[in-house]
């Protein structure tokens, strides 16, 4: 199974607090800023930071340590 995607752009405060969660939890995973394409701003442009699992199951913020755990542990 795939590392879990976070959705973010540079500069956004709420990003960093979610990729500070997944390493907290050890959890390796890729980072896809939405400003590379107009698809993903369109998609997530008011709803970032998302983390998206292999399965396409995502998570959108605003979430807790243990709901980020249990959403991965799901995968």
């Amino acid at each position: 199974m795939s590392d879990p995607v976070l959705y973010h752009t540079d500069g956004c405060h709420l990003c960093e607090q979610a990729a500070g969660l997944l390493a907290e939890l050890g959890q390796p995973f890729s980072r896809a800023d939405i400003v590379d394409s107009p698809e993903l701003v369109e998609r997530y442009g008011v709803r970032i930071p998302v983390v998206q699992r292999s399965d396409g199951a995502e998570l959108g913020w605003p979430f807790e340590l243990a709901e980020l755990e249990r959403f991965l542990e799901d995968s």
